[in-house]
């Protein structure tokens, strides 16, 4: 649980229109971990110039798998930009399939050691897979905060939207979860 008692694992965090000039304008970030030390999550809508393909290149692994080759990267966050973050299904329940995976209570799992890449390459990887470098931070009550400053909307995570939903159609499918269209968004937030 989170300082102020809300854990908002496995859900999407949906950038309100007032981050415009903000590196998260229109974005959608998967938190895979939110608790009273912080949270953690993955940017699943904003691809960068670089293929899986070329990021397997880099990394010395040839990718036979014809479609996933072709895939982009995603910007994941500003933190780590180097480092890669591997967003899939589940292999199994506990989440022991690779050296370093994090299993998202009621959700997916982020891998973040070769090893899933190497499974990736030889066709014995997670089915549903979304790379991106770099993650998304807060310390202790960041993201509280600006919760409270309503910078974010929360909704459950649906791993279709991740998978399975054009890159350009995310932000507007997490929205239509919640049941907003995003011309009803202002970039004024309301006090009472």
């Amino acid at each position: 649980m989170a300082a102020d008692g809300i854990n908002l694992t496995n859900q999407f965090l949906i950038a309100m229109p007032g981050m415009a000039e903000d590196a998260f304008a229109g974005a959608v970030i998967y938190l895979c971990e939110h608790s009273e030390k912080g949270a953690l999550g993955l940017v699943i809508n904003k691809p960068i110039d670089i293929t899986l393909k070329n990021l397997f290149e880099k990394v010395d692994l040839a990718l036979d798998e014809q479609g996933l080759g072709a895939q982009p990267v995603f910007y994941g966050g500003p933190v780590q930009t180097e480092r890669g973050f591997v967003l899939h299904d589940r292999q199994n329940d506990d989440g022991s399939a690779y050296n370093s995976t994090l299993s998202v209570p009621g959700g997916l799992a982020m891998t973040t050691s070769k090893d899933v890449l190497e499974a990736l390459a030889s066709g014995q990887g997670p089915k549903r897979v979304l790379i991106t470098l770099g993650y998304s931070g807060w310390s202790a009550g960041q993201l509280e905060e600006e919760l409270g400053r309503n910078n974010w909307l929360t909704v459950d995570a649906t791993p279709e939207i991740i998978f399975d939903t054009p890159v350009a159609d995310r932000y507007r499918r997490a929205l239509a979860e919640l049941g907003i269209d995003p011309r009803m968004l202002s970039t004024e937030a309301g006090h009472a």
